[in-house]
């Protein structure tokens, strides 16, 4: 039975963001509301799954996906942020490139991801790649909100780079958003 710890139900992450309009996302992973798969947990391997996008506005220029888990103690956690993916990309296979946690506390930095120009930022965690789901143990139900942000600027221009902060990158996305698709799925251990 999962343990209260005292923390609210967070709301929707999404809900203090501008207005935008909304498109459509898919993933052959997980669905709607529904649980992560293994693979998509750090104890599975941290892969990240597949998504499929469609309907975003004509004039988008690029692409911002993320993680979100609301749900993560001291006010949520960031365990995706991939920048500058080229309008023309409406998908990405499960599996890119992750950080994943190895035995004896190693990190294993994978390559950036195969599609020309985008970039793997780091997290909450300070690691670029997809950070698999890890709620702490006897929690309730965590909610993962994946992204894809229609931006109306081909790159976005951030400050540290490759070291960009996910609250930086956020600050630098949001005033080229003009529409955003989302698909929350749980985990809990």
């Amino acid at each position: 039975m999962p343990v209260d710890l005292g923390r609210p139900l967070a709301p929707d992450p999404y809900a203090a963001f501008p207005t935008v309009p909304a498109f459509a996302l898919t993933s052959t992973d997980f669905t709607e509301g529904q649980p992560l798969g293994r693979a998509q947990t750090a104890g599975g391997g941290s892969a990240s799954p597949q998504l499929s996008w469609s309907g975003f506005p004509a004039d988008t220029r690029s692409f911002l996906v993320s993680c979100f888990d609301a749900d993560a103690p001291r006010g949520g956690s960031w365990h995706w942020l991939l920048a500058n993916i080229p309008a023309a990309v409406t998908s990405l296979p499960a599996g890119q490139p992750a950080s994943v946690p190895a035995v004896l506390g190693r990190v294993v930095f994978r390559p950036d991801p195969p599609i020309r120009g985008a970039l793997n930022l780091p997290g909450t965690f300070g690691l670029p790649g997809f950070m698999g789901a890890l709620p702490p143990k006897g929690d309730r139900p965590h909610r993962y909100f994946f992204a894809v942000h229609a931006l109306d600027a081909p790159r976005l221009f951030l400050p540290r780079g490759r070291r960009t902060r996910p609250a930086e990158v956020i600050a630098a996305a949001t005033p080229h958003m003009i529409a955003r698709a989302v698909l929350m799925g749980t985990c809990q251990r």
